[in-house]
């Protein structure tokens, strides 16, 4: 009997990288899907991470699942769920684990300077990605309720782990993953800026040095400081960076953009020179600027995505709700993740490969 899922890869560093990126959870829910991987987790149901693995990052990649298995959790007397596939709870630390078996902990730890900083350096022949390349990582889910089988192989040596997949007693389990994802409304976006995601690491680093126990983001596209980010709450002091415009290009035409109601984004002449998007539409009842707070403990988490990614895309829509989009550079292609707040301290953290249809260049974010 041929398995549910198998795949193969020779990028194991690949993998951890994006996964370690929501490694904040014990535990991830997977949903297996003809297109790729979906891992999902969540704290208290205020903050949520999502990893999704296309299918491309995979050398092969087969799915067997039929539709009388995606629903062969339902009662006889329910009508089919649609496309509801196959999905399960995992150990995510035990995950992390076995795929550094061989030492890929190393690699990573590299990617992270403790200077918060982040430097592309040349592979060479004895970098430790580029000792990774030997390595092969096999996938395998045979059945519903059967463990899921992961086989590392390198210079001879093959290890198999069978990680033990369980169903959680959450009534929402089963369902369209989108279904139980925080919202964020698409169609009332107050605010969109895409910046160098060292820009906001950096600055993340910088207000946690006053061990801040909320996060301030105020945002204007008429009044200066036009983007801040500022920390307080804490032991110590409050503190705020911001994002200072390009005094030399103020008074010609730059490549920002502003949002008016009801109107195509307008270009605009003043916006933080970080920033390659400054698109801000605060409602009426904010004035012209918008101003959200969200517990600095939540965002802080999302900090690993922050280091590995060369981009992010940060959203705010009506509610509250924050979205961090981040793209995160692998060689070959690139992978998008997400990380979100709502007003009033609670957060969502997704960190997603493309994988609801935004454009991948930085004005689709």
């Amino acid at each position: 009997m041929e398995p549910i899922f198998s795949a193969v890869t020779n990028d194991t560093y690949h993998l951890y990288t994006l996964l370690r990126c929501i490694g904040f959870a014990e535990k991830a829910r997977i949903q297996i899907t003809p297109d790729g991987i979906r891992f999902s987790v969540e704290e208290s149901r205020v903050m949520q991470g999502l990893v999704f693995l296309d299918r491309t990052l995979f050398t092969t990649y087969t799915f067997n699942s039929t539709p009388q298995d995606r629903n062969s959790h339902a009662l006889d007397d329910e009508e089919p769920a649609g496309d509801v596939y196959p999905q399960f709870l995992i150990s995510l630390t035990a995950l992390l684990e076995t795929l550094q078996i061989f030492g890929i902990g190393d690699a990573s730890q590299a990617s992270f300077p403790s200077n918060g900083s982040i430097q592309n350096t040349p592979a060479g022949a004895f970098t430790s990605p580029a000792l990774l390349l030997g390595r092969t990582c096999a996938l395998r889910y045979s059945s519903i309720g059967s463990p899921l089988c992961i086989t590392l192989s390198e210079s001879g040596i093959t290890t198999t782990c069978e990680l033990t997949t369980y169903e959680s007693d959450d009534p929402s389990f089963g369902s369209e993953a989108g279904e139980v994802d925080i919202p964020l409304q698409r169609d009332a976006i107050i605010m969109k800026i895409i910046m160098r995601s060292a820009w906001l690491y950096n600055a993340i680093n910088e207000l946690d040095a006053t061990n801040p126990t909320v996060l301030t983001i105020s945002a204007s596209s008429k009044n200066a400081p036009f983007l801040t980010l500022s920390g307080s709450g804490g032991a110590f002091s409050e503190s705020s960076v911001k994002f200072s415009t390009d005094k030399e290009n103020v008074g010609s035409e730059v490549n920002y953009k502003t949002l008016e109601d009801n109107e195509p984004p307008k270009r605009g002449k003043i916006a933080p020179a970080v920033t390659e998007t400054f698109q801000v539409n605060p409602p009426s009842s904010m004035g012209s600027t918008v101003k959200e707070n969200y517990r600095f403990a939540l965002v802080r988490k999302a900090s690993r995505a922050m280091a590995a990614a060369s981009k992010v895309s940060i959203r705010g829509d009506i509610q509250g709700v924050l979205s961090l989009q981040f793209m995160i550079e692998l060689g070959g292609g690139s992978n998008e993740g997400d990380a979100g707040l709502t007003r009033g301290g609670n957060a969502r953290h997704q960190d997603e490969d493309q994988e609801d249809g935004d454009d991948v260049n930085s004005e689709g974010w």
